[in-house]
């Protein structure tokens, strides 16, 4: 009886009269429909690094740039001034901040000043000293004057709280109240604005100095001279610690990031900058630019 199947080498021909490679168009072709369909388009993002003075400013920044533009992405990322500024350089970000002027070596950089600030000496609510001389800032941080006391205050010791080297606002501060003089090293580091306000909202006897757009309730910004730190003072210049806020570029910037600066400097950008509490970049008196 004969079987209805077919033979081992009647399988072998039909099998050989098949092309192998007769398959590669159909099969590349069906991977290249499947992963058309899968694959999404590709995103192109910016990132932002450097000082945290900026940083929470410049997180409301992007996403009011991102809910104008979608599709952009905008990393934002602290760090301190200087490693902003080495990001920029080295191109790990493509905008670096900055909330101290450029050092000479530095100015290789395209530089946008796109606001400025007052630096705000707080301290806590329950303290009652409300006006020190610039004199007795210094002396109280570099360790000179050790109770508050000695300035009409509390008979207790002055907790002294500073941030770390290579913060923007710690060098604007040891360039504007310092000086020569080096903050003493029994300070309490932090290393960013927000803790500093923290360590001082928590603590009766604290003194630090905070971005001026950061001070609310929980801590005292004290008058300087007689001075207050208010808006009005800054653009007047009357107010003495005043620092800019600059985006740094290495080379003139382009595509994303030339939109990005333009957005911040442009009105729009500049009434949000206002409405953060800062001072917008065109309204403080530039002949006393910070560092001249």
């Amino acid at each position: 009886m004969k079987s209805k199947g077919r033979t081992f080498k009647e399988k072998a021909e039909f099998f050989s009269s098949f092309n192998i490679f007769s398959f590669f168009p159909l099969f590349f072709f069906t991977l290249f429909i499947f992963s058309s369909c899968s694959l999404k388009p590709a995103q192109k993002g910016i990132t932002i690094a450097g000082s945290t003075s900026i940083q929470p400013f410049a997180d409301q920044w992007a996403e009011v740039f991102m809910a104008k533009y979608p599709g952009r992405l905008i990393n934002v990322q602290g760090g301190g001034s200087s490693a902003g500024i080495q990001a920029a350089m080295t191109g790990a970000a493509q905008i670096g901040m900055s909330s101290r002027e450029l050092k000479p070596q530095e100015k290789v950089l395209q530089e946008f000043i796109v606001a400025w600030d007052g630096l705000a000496i707080i301290i806590h609510p329950s303290n009652p000293i409300e006006d020190l001389s610039l004199e007795e800032v210094r002396k109280i941080f570099a360790g000179q004057i050790v109770s508050w006391k000695e300035v009409g205050g509390p008979d207790h010791n002055i907790h002294v709280v500073t941030r770390e080297e290579g913060s923007g606002t710690r060098g604007a501060f040891q360039e504007m109240v310092m000086g020569k003089e080096r903050i003493t090293k029994k300070s309490i580091v932090q290393d960013s604005n927000g803790t500093v306000r923290e360590v001082v909202a928590g603590n009766p006897y604290a003194i630090g100095y905070i971005s001026l757009g950061l001070v609310e309730k929980r801590v005292k910004a004290i008058k300087l001279d007689g001075i207050e730190p208010s808006l009005e003072n800054i653009m007047s210049r009357r107010y003495r610690l005043v620092r800019p806020f600059i985006l740094v570029t290495n080379g003139p910037p382009t595509d994303e990031t030339h939109d990005f600066i333009q957005f911040i400097l442009s009105s729009e950008g500049q009434e949000l900058i206002k409405r953060q509490g800062l001072i917008p970049a065109n309204l403080v008196m530039t002949e006393a630019k910070v560092g001249q």
